[in-house]
Protein backbone atom coordinates (compact mmCIF):
# COMPACT_ATOMS: atom_id res chain seq x y z
CA UNK A 1 0.00 0.00 0.00
CA UNK A 2 0.94 3.69 -1.13
CA UNK A 3 0.04 5.94 1.58
CA UNK A 4 1.31 9.47 0.82
CA UNK A 5 0.72 12.90 0.98
CA UNK A 6 -0.60 14.99 -2.16
CA UNK A 7 2.12 16.98 -2.54
CA UNK A 8 4.15 13.61 -3.07
CA UNK A 9 0.97 12.00 -4.82
CA UNK A 10 1.47 14.52 -7.62
CA UNK A 11 5.15 14.50 -8.08
CA UNK A 12 5.86 10.78 -8.33
CA UNK A 13 2.64 9.16 -8.99
CA UNK A 14 -0.54 11.58 -10.86
CA UNK A 15 1.02 11.28 -14.77
CA UNK A 16 1.07 7.57 -14.85
CA UNK A 17 -2.68 7.35 -12.96
CA UNK A 18 -3.90 9.96 -15.72
CA UNK A 19 -2.35 8.04 -18.20
CA UNK A 20 -3.60 4.48 -16.66
CA UNK A 21 -5.84 3.69 -19.79
CA UNK A 22 -3.32 4.63 -22.21
CA UNK A 23 -0.48 2.81 -20.74
CA UNK A 24 -2.31 -0.56 -20.78
CA UNK A 25 -3.73 -0.01 -24.40
CA UNK A 26 0.02 0.79 -25.73
CA UNK A 27 1.61 -2.43 -24.07
CA UNK A 28 -0.88 -4.84 -25.57
CA UNK A 29 -1.81 -2.96 -28.65
CA UNK A 30 -0.05 -4.91 -31.42
CA UNK A 31 -0.94 -8.62 -30.02
CA UNK A 32 -4.51 -8.05 -30.10
CA UNK A 33 -4.19 -6.21 -33.49
CA UNK A 34 -3.00 -9.59 -34.54
CA UNK A 35 -5.99 -11.41 -33.65
CA UNK A 36 -8.74 -9.34 -34.93
CA UNK A 37 -6.65 -9.61 -38.05
CA UNK A 38 -6.55 -13.01 -38.05
CA UNK A 39 -10.22 -13.58 -37.50
CA UNK A 40 -11.44 -11.20 -39.66
CA UNK A 41 -9.57 -13.58 -42.67
CA UNK A 42 -10.53 -16.84 -40.77
CA UNK A 43 -13.88 -16.65 -39.51
CA UNK A 44 -14.91 -19.26 -37.36
CA UNK A 45 -12.11 -21.46 -37.40
CA UNK A 46 -9.49 -18.86 -35.74
CA UNK A 47 -11.99 -18.39 -33.02
CA UNK A 48 -12.18 -22.27 -32.83
CA UNK A 49 -8.25 -21.91 -32.27
CA UNK A 50 -8.38 -18.93 -29.86
CA UNK A 51 -10.94 -20.67 -27.79
CA UNK A 52 -8.47 -23.76 -27.28
CA UNK A 53 -5.61 -21.48 -26.25
CA UNK A 54 -7.06 -18.57 -24.52
CA UNK A 55 -9.88 -20.46 -22.63
CA UNK A 56 -8.88 -23.79 -22.89
CA UNK A 57 -11.97 -25.41 -24.61
CA UNK A 58 -11.94 -27.19 -26.98
CA UNK A 59 -15.30 -26.48 -29.56
CA UNK A 60 -16.63 -27.26 -32.99
CA UNK A 61 -18.07 -24.83 -35.06
CA UNK A 62 -21.52 -25.90 -34.55
CA UNK A 63 -20.93 -25.25 -30.56
CA UNK A 64 -20.40 -21.94 -31.06
CA UNK A 65 -23.62 -20.84 -31.05
CA UNK A 66 -26.16 -22.04 -27.92
CA UNK A 67 -28.73 -23.49 -29.08
CA UNK A 68 -32.71 -23.12 -27.65
CA UNK A 69 -32.41 -26.46 -25.51
CA UNK A 70 -29.19 -25.49 -23.36
CA UNK A 71 -30.94 -22.01 -21.82
CA UNK A 72 -34.35 -23.81 -21.11
CA UNK A 73 -32.09 -26.95 -19.84
CA UNK A 74 -30.37 -24.00 -17.29
CA UNK A 75 -33.28 -22.60 -15.74
CA UNK A 76 -33.43 -26.11 -13.44
CA UNK A 77 -29.92 -25.54 -12.39
CA UNK A 78 -30.78 -21.69 -10.97
CA UNK A 79 -32.68 -21.81 -7.55
CA UNK A 80 -35.91 -19.66 -7.43
CA UNK A 81 -34.63 -17.40 -5.20
CA UNK A 82 -31.40 -16.40 -7.84
CA UNK A 83 -34.15 -15.82 -10.32
CA UNK A 84 -36.60 -14.20 -8.02
CA UNK A 85 -33.66 -11.75 -7.88
CA UNK A 86 -33.24 -11.62 -11.07
CA UNK A 87 -36.65 -10.66 -12.02
CA UNK A 88 -36.56 -8.11 -9.01
CA UNK A 89 -33.61 -6.37 -10.38
CA UNK A 90 -34.82 -6.26 -13.66
CA UNK A 91 -37.80 -4.19 -12.71
CA UNK A 92 -35.31 -1.43 -11.07
CA UNK A 93 -32.84 -1.49 -13.97
CA UNK A 94 -36.08 -1.15 -16.76
CA UNK A 95 -37.66 1.49 -14.39
CA UNK A 96 -34.48 3.95 -13.97
CA UNK A 97 -33.74 3.19 -18.15
CA UNK A 98 -37.63 3.80 -18.86
CA UNK A 99 -37.11 6.95 -17.18
CA UNK A 100 -34.21 7.94 -19.86
CA UNK A 101 -37.45 8.33 -23.35
CA UNK A 102 -37.95 11.40 -24.39
CA UNK A 103 -40.54 11.99 -26.94
CA UNK A 104 -39.87 14.12 -30.38
CA UNK A 105 -39.71 17.75 -29.83
CA UNK A 106 -39.67 20.86 -30.54
CA UNK A 107 -38.55 24.62 -29.58
CA UNK A 108 -39.18 27.81 -31.47
CA UNK A 109 -36.06 29.57 -32.30
CA UNK A 110 -37.67 32.63 -34.12
CA UNK A 111 -41.80 33.25 -35.07
CA UNK A 112 -42.33 30.47 -37.55
CA UNK A 113 -39.20 28.28 -37.17
CA UNK A 114 -38.75 25.64 -34.94
CA UNK A 115 -36.15 22.95 -34.17
CA UNK A 116 -36.50 19.73 -32.65
CA UNK A 117 -35.23 16.46 -32.02
CA UNK A 118 -36.47 12.73 -31.96
CA UNK A 119 -34.92 9.49 -30.77
CA UNK A 120 -34.33 6.52 -33.00
CA UNK A 121 -32.42 2.95 -32.18
CA UNK A 122 -29.18 1.54 -33.67
CA UNK A 123 -30.73 -1.48 -35.69
CA UNK A 124 -28.15 -4.19 -34.00
CA UNK A 125 -25.90 -3.89 -31.10
CA UNK A 126 -23.38 -6.63 -29.71
CA UNK A 127 -23.25 -7.29 -26.53
CA UNK A 128 -19.86 -8.84 -24.47
CA UNK A 129 -20.27 -10.33 -21.00
CA UNK A 130 -17.15 -10.90 -19.28
CA UNK A 131 -16.33 -14.35 -17.84
CA UNK A 132 -13.08 -16.67 -16.65
CA UNK A 133 -12.50 -15.58 -13.16
CA UNK A 134 -16.30 -14.63 -12.52
CA UNK A 135 -19.51 -14.62 -13.31
CA UNK A 136 -21.67 -11.47 -13.94
CA UNK A 137 -25.37 -12.43 -14.96
CA UNK A 138 -25.76 -9.08 -13.55
CA UNK A 139 -23.87 -7.15 -16.23
CA UNK A 140 -26.24 -9.22 -18.87
CA UNK A 141 -28.56 -7.46 -16.95
CA UNK A 142 -27.29 -3.69 -17.58
CA UNK A 143 -26.40 -3.95 -21.23
CA UNK A 144 -29.74 -5.66 -22.71
CA UNK A 145 -32.11 -4.23 -21.10
CA UNK A 146 -30.96 -0.75 -22.03
CA UNK A 147 -31.15 -1.91 -25.65
CA UNK A 148 -34.32 -3.55 -25.38
CA UNK A 149 -35.70 -0.59 -23.82
CA UNK A 150 -34.36 1.57 -26.47
CA UNK A 151 -35.83 -0.37 -29.60
CA UNK A 152 -32.85 -2.28 -30.54
CA UNK A 153 -34.41 -4.77 -33.54
CA UNK A 154 -31.24 -6.99 -33.16
CA UNK A 155 -29.22 -7.96 -29.80
CA UNK A 156 -26.89 -10.85 -29.90
CA UNK A 157 -24.39 -11.70 -26.78
CA UNK A 158 -21.01 -13.68 -26.55
CA UNK A 159 -19.20 -14.61 -23.13
CA UNK A 160 -16.49 -17.06 -22.59
CA UNK A 161 -17.41 -20.99 -21.94
CA UNK A 162 -16.45 -22.70 -19.08
CA UNK A 163 -13.77 -25.34 -18.86
CA UNK A 164 -15.92 -27.98 -19.94
CA UNK A 165 -17.22 -25.20 -22.81
CA UNK A 166 -20.73 -24.91 -21.17
CA UNK A 167 -22.19 -21.55 -20.44
CA UNK A 168 -22.80 -20.62 -16.58
CA UNK A 169 -26.51 -21.21 -16.66
CA UNK A 170 -26.92 -17.93 -14.58
CA UNK A 171 -26.13 -16.00 -17.78
CA UNK A 172 -28.28 -18.43 -20.25
CA UNK A 173 -31.02 -17.26 -17.66
CA UNK A 174 -30.02 -13.54 -17.17
CA UNK A 175 -30.63 -13.67 -21.20
CA UNK A 176 -33.65 -15.05 -21.53
CA UNK A 177 -35.07 -12.63 -18.59
CA UNK A 178 -33.63 -10.06 -19.82
CA UNK A 179 -35.55 -10.96 -23.57
CA UNK A 180 -32.17 -12.40 -25.69
CA UNK A 181 -31.86 -15.75 -26.76
CA UNK A 182 -28.72 -15.40 -29.50
CA UNK A 183 -25.76 -16.00 -27.58
CA UNK A 184 -22.53 -17.36 -28.42
CA UNK A 185 -19.89 -19.39 -26.25
CA UNK A 186 -16.60 -17.44 -27.00
CA UNK A 187 -14.69 -14.38 -25.14
CA UNK A 188 -11.90 -12.26 -25.39
CA UNK A 189 -10.58 -10.56 -28.68
CA UNK A 190 -11.83 -13.06 -30.87
CA UNK A 191 -15.22 -12.07 -29.54
CA UNK A 192 -14.91 -8.74 -30.26
CA UNK A 193 -13.67 -8.76 -33.68
CA UNK A 194 -16.60 -12.13 -34.65
CA UNK A 195 -19.48 -9.00 -33.87
CA UNK A 196 -16.98 -6.07 -35.74
CA UNK A 197 -16.56 -8.05 -38.78
CA UNK A 198 -18.60 -11.28 -38.52
CA UNK A 199 -18.22 -15.10 -39.22
CA UNK A 200 -19.95 -17.42 -41.04
CA UNK A 201 -21.61 -18.54 -37.36
CA UNK A 202 -21.84 -14.80 -35.68
CA UNK A 203 -23.72 -11.84 -37.59
CA UNK A 204 -21.66 -8.44 -37.19
CA UNK A 205 -23.17 -5.72 -35.67
CA UNK A 206 -23.36 -1.78 -35.73
CA UNK A 207 -22.38 -1.17 -31.85
CA UNK A 208 -20.55 -3.43 -29.13
CA UNK A 209 -20.97 -2.86 -25.91
CA UNK A 210 -19.76 -3.93 -22.46
CA UNK A 211 -16.95 -4.30 -20.20
CA UNK A 212 -14.58 -6.52 -20.16
CA UNK A 213 -10.41 -6.78 -19.27
CA UNK A 214 -7.55 -4.78 -20.82
CA UNK A 215 -7.31 -6.94 -23.90
CA UNK A 216 -10.62 -6.68 -24.27
CA UNK A 217 -11.38 -2.75 -24.03
CA UNK A 218 -8.60 -2.50 -26.48
CA UNK A 219 -10.06 -4.44 -29.12
CA UNK A 220 -13.01 -2.49 -28.88
CA UNK A 221 -11.29 0.67 -28.96
CA UNK A 222 -9.18 -0.66 -32.07
CA UNK A 223 -12.71 -1.99 -33.83
CA UNK A 224 -14.25 1.23 -33.23
CA UNK A 225 -12.80 2.73 -36.74
CA UNK A 226 -14.89 0.16 -37.79
CA UNK A 227 -17.85 -0.81 -35.94
CA UNK A 228 -19.26 1.42 -32.93
CA UNK A 229 -18.90 1.11 -29.00
CA UNK A 230 -20.11 2.41 -26.14
CA UNK A 231 -17.20 3.27 -23.84
CA UNK A 232 -13.73 2.62 -22.67
CA UNK A 233 -14.77 -0.61 -19.63
CA UNK A 234 -11.89 -2.06 -18.81
CA UNK A 235 -10.44 -3.04 -15.30
CA UNK A 236 -12.47 -1.79 -12.13
CA UNK A 237 -11.49 1.53 -10.11
CA UNK A 238 -12.70 3.33 -7.46
CA UNK A 239 -11.91 6.56 -5.53
CA UNK A 240 -13.41 7.04 -2.01
CA UNK A 241 -13.12 10.54 -0.61
CA UNK A 242 -13.29 10.46 3.18
CA UNK A 243 -13.08 12.54 6.37
CA UNK A 244 -12.29 11.90 9.89
CA UNK A 245 -15.78 10.77 10.75
CA UNK A 246 -15.63 8.17 7.70
CA UNK A 247 -16.06 4.54 8.69
CA UNK A 248 -12.51 2.82 8.25
CA UNK A 249 -13.86 -1.04 7.94
CA UNK A 250 -16.69 0.73 5.38
CA UNK A 251 -13.90 1.91 3.39
CA UNK A 252 -11.38 -0.72 4.12
CA UNK A 253 -14.13 -3.45 2.65
CA UNK A 254 -15.47 -0.93 -0.38
CA UNK A 255 -11.64 -1.19 -1.67
CA UNK A 256 -11.66 -4.61 -1.32
CA UNK A 257 -14.46 -5.11 -3.19
CA UNK A 258 -13.27 -3.60 -6.36
CA UNK A 259 -9.89 -5.24 -6.08
CA UNK A 260 -11.54 -8.24 -6.41
CA UNK A 261 -12.18 -8.10 -9.58
CA UNK A 262 -9.05 -7.65 -11.26
CA UNK A 263 -5.45 -8.03 -10.61
CA UNK A 264 -5.48 -4.71 -12.76
CA UNK A 265 -7.91 -2.42 -11.24
CA UNK A 266 -7.28 0.58 -9.53
CA UNK A 267 -7.85 1.63 -5.56
CA UNK A 268 -7.74 5.74 -4.57
CA UNK A 269 -8.70 7.01 -0.69
CA UNK A 270 -8.02 10.37 -0.79
CA UNK A 271 -8.92 11.73 3.10
CA UNK A 272 -8.30 14.71 5.23
CA UNK A 273 -7.19 12.45 7.90
CA UNK A 274 -3.83 10.20 8.73
CA UNK A 275 -5.52 8.97 11.62
CA UNK A 276 -8.26 7.60 9.55
CA UNK A 277 -5.57 6.52 6.78
CA UNK A 278 -4.07 4.33 8.77
CA UNK A 279 -6.96 2.83 10.34
CA UNK A 280 -8.28 1.61 7.23
CA UNK A 281 -4.64 0.14 6.38
CA UNK A 282 -5.40 -1.56 9.52
CA UNK A 283 -8.78 -2.91 7.93
CA UNK A 284 -7.44 -4.16 4.87
CA UNK A 285 -5.08 -6.39 6.69
CA UNK A 286 -7.44 -7.77 9.08
CA UNK A 287 -10.10 -7.94 6.48
CA UNK A 288 -8.00 -9.44 3.46
CA UNK A 289 -6.89 -12.77 4.71
CA UNK A 290 -10.65 -14.32 4.59
CA UNK A 291 -11.60 -13.29 0.76
CA UNK A 292 -12.06 -16.06 -1.56
CA UNK A 293 -10.19 -14.20 -3.89
CA UNK A 294 -7.13 -13.29 -2.18
CA UNK A 295 -4.65 -13.11 -4.86
CA UNK A 296 -6.30 -11.05 -6.83
CA UNK A 297 -7.16 -8.40 -4.35
CA UNK A 298 -3.44 -8.72 -2.93
CA UNK A 299 -1.69 -8.68 -6.77
CA UNK A 300 -4.48 -5.18 -7.24
CA UNK A 301 -3.81 -3.49 -4.09
CA UNK A 302 0.07 -3.85 -4.10
CA UNK A 303 -0.07 -2.31 -7.49
CA UNK A 304 -2.38 -0.14 -7.66
CA UNK A 305 -4.02 0.86 -4.24
CA UNK A 306 -2.80 4.81 -3.41
CA UNK A 307 -3.99 6.10 0.08
CA UNK A 308 -3.31 9.73 -0.30
CA UNK A 309 -3.37 12.37 2.29
CA UNK A 310 -4.92 16.10 1.55
CA UNK A 311 -5.10 19.31 3.46
CA UNK A 312 -8.96 19.47 2.70
CA UNK A 313 -11.69 18.31 0.86
CA UNK A 314 -11.45 21.10 -1.48
CA UNK A 315 -8.11 19.74 -2.59
CA UNK A 316 -9.78 16.03 -2.49
CA UNK A 317 -12.42 17.32 -5.13
CA UNK A 318 -9.48 18.50 -7.47
CA UNK A 319 -7.67 15.21 -7.62
CA UNK A 320 -10.94 13.39 -7.81
CA UNK A 321 -11.83 15.03 -11.04
CA UNK A 322 -8.35 14.93 -11.92
CA UNK A 323 -8.21 11.06 -11.92
CA UNK A 324 -11.83 10.90 -12.98
CA UNK A 325 -12.76 7.33 -11.58
CA UNK A 326 -14.98 4.82 -12.76
CA UNK A 327 -16.66 4.74 -9.32
CA UNK A 328 -16.70 7.52 -6.74
CA UNK A 329 -17.83 6.89 -3.14
CA UNK A 330 -18.44 10.30 -1.01
CA UNK A 331 -18.19 9.28 2.60
CA UNK A 332 -17.82 12.11 4.26
CA UNK A 333 -19.62 13.79 7.25
CA UNK A 334 -22.15 15.71 4.81
CA UNK A 335 -21.30 14.08 1.02
CA UNK A 336 -24.34 15.81 -0.32
CA UNK A 337 -22.91 18.93 0.15
CA UNK A 338 -19.59 18.30 -2.26
CA UNK A 339 -21.22 17.04 -4.98
CA UNK A 340 -22.19 19.87 -7.02
CA UNK A 341 -18.24 20.30 -7.08
CA UNK A 342 -17.32 16.74 -9.08
CA UNK A 343 -17.34 17.00 -12.80
CA UNK A 344 -15.82 13.92 -13.43
CA UNK A 345 -16.39 10.04 -12.43
CA UNK A 346 -18.15 7.50 -14.09
CA UNK A 347 -21.14 7.44 -11.15
CA UNK A 348 -21.53 9.08 -7.91
CA UNK A 349 -21.97 6.68 -4.35
CA UNK A 350 -23.49 8.98 -1.49
CA UNK A 351 -22.86 8.24 1.91
CA UNK A 352 -22.39 4.97 3.92
CA UNK A 353 -25.16 3.29 2.82
CA UNK A 354 -24.23 3.35 -0.66
CA UNK A 355 -21.40 1.75 -1.80
CA UNK A 356 -20.87 0.33 -5.08
CA UNK A 357 -22.51 -2.35 -5.19
CA UNK A 358 -25.57 -1.11 -4.56
CA UNK A 359 -24.87 0.38 -8.06
CA UNK A 360 -23.35 -3.06 -9.53
CA UNK A 361 -26.72 -4.99 -8.50
CA UNK A 362 -29.67 -3.54 -7.62
CA UNK A 363 -30.67 -0.05 -7.43
CA UNK A 364 -31.43 0.54 -11.04
CA UNK A 365 -28.43 2.78 -11.96
CA UNK A 366 -25.97 1.32 -14.69
CA UNK A 367 -22.69 -0.95 -13.81
CA UNK A 368 -21.11 -0.53 -17.23
CA UNK A 369 -19.10 2.76 -16.63
CA UNK A 370 -16.15 4.32 -18.65
CA UNK A 371 -12.51 3.42 -16.60
CA UNK A 372 -9.09 4.78 -17.13
CA UNK A 373 -9.70 8.38 -16.72
CA UNK A 374 -12.36 8.46 -19.38
CA UNK A 375 -14.56 9.40 -17.61
CA UNK A 376 -13.66 13.08 -18.17
CA UNK A 377 -15.33 12.69 -21.97
CA UNK A 378 -17.42 9.63 -21.78
CA UNK A 379 -20.68 8.77 -19.72
CA UNK A 380 -21.69 5.56 -18.21
CA UNK A 381 -24.03 2.55 -20.64
CA UNK A 382 -27.70 4.28 -20.76
CA UNK A 383 -30.55 3.69 -23.36
CA UNK A 384 -29.11 6.91 -25.21
CA UNK A 385 -25.73 4.43 -25.95
CA UNK A 386 -28.22 2.71 -28.18
CA UNK A 387 -29.59 5.68 -29.75
CA UNK A 388 -29.24 8.18 -32.20
CA UNK A 389 -30.44 11.35 -32.28
CA UNK A 390 -32.25 13.23 -35.73
CA UNK A 391 -32.82 16.92 -35.45
CA UNK A 392 -36.45 17.82 -37.43
CA UNK A 393 -36.33 21.31 -38.69
CA UNK A 394 -39.65 23.28 -39.54
CA UNK A 395 -39.96 26.37 -41.37
CA UNK A 396 -43.08 28.66 -42.38
CA UNK A 397 -42.43 31.42 -45.27
CA UNK A 398 -42.48 34.31 -42.82
CA UNK A 399 -39.86 32.46 -40.85
CA UNK A 400 -37.56 31.74 -43.73
CA UNK A 401 -37.43 35.64 -44.92
CA UNK A 402 -36.77 36.18 -41.14
CA UNK A 403 -33.55 34.32 -41.45
CA UNK A 404 -33.03 35.04 -45.45
CA UNK A 405 -30.47 38.02 -44.84
CA UNK A 406 -28.41 35.96 -42.16
CA UNK A 407 -28.29 33.04 -44.71
CA UNK A 408 -27.64 34.89 -47.22
CA UNK A 409 -24.75 36.59 -45.40
CA UNK A 410 -22.46 33.57 -43.96
CA UNK A 411 -23.52 31.63 -47.75
CA UNK A 412 -21.65 34.52 -49.31
CA UNK A 413 -18.71 34.49 -47.16
CA UNK A 414 -18.13 31.01 -48.26
CA UNK A 415 -19.20 31.08 -52.00
CA UNK A 416 -22.08 28.82 -51.53
CA UNK A 417 -24.56 30.29 -54.50
CA UNK A 418 -26.49 27.89 -54.87
CA UNK A 419 -27.55 27.95 -50.85
CA UNK A 420 -28.50 31.48 -51.38
CA UNK A 421 -30.58 30.51 -54.35
CA UNK A 422 -32.57 27.80 -52.52
CA UNK A 423 -33.85 30.74 -50.15
CA UNK A 424 -34.41 33.05 -52.55
CA UNK A 425 -36.61 31.10 -54.70
CA UNK A 426 -39.10 30.50 -52.14
CA UNK A 427 -39.76 33.93 -51.38
CA UNK A 428 -40.47 35.27 -54.75
CA UNK A 429 -43.65 36.51 -55.87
Amino acid sequence: MKTMRFSSFKEKYLVKVKKRGELQFEEIKADVQKILADVRQNGDQAIIEYEKKFDKVEITKDQIKVPPNEIEEAYSQVNSVLLDSIKQIIKNISAFHEAQKRDLWYVETRTGVSVGQMMRPIQSVGIYVPGGKATYPSTVLMTVLPAKIAGVNRIILCTPPRSDGSIDPIILVAAREAGIDDIYRIGGVQAIAAMAYGTETIPSVEKIVGPGNKYVNTAKLLVSTFVGIDLPAGPSEILIIADEKSNPAYIAIDLISQAEHDENAYCFLITTSEMLAEQVENEINRLISDQPRKSIIEKALNDNLYIILVENLKQAIELSNEIAPEHLEIQTQDAESILSQVNHAGAIFLGNYAPVPVGDYAAGSNHVLPTGGAAKLYSGLSIFTFMKFIDVVRCSRNGLKTLMPWIRSLAKVEGLNAHIQAIEMRLEK
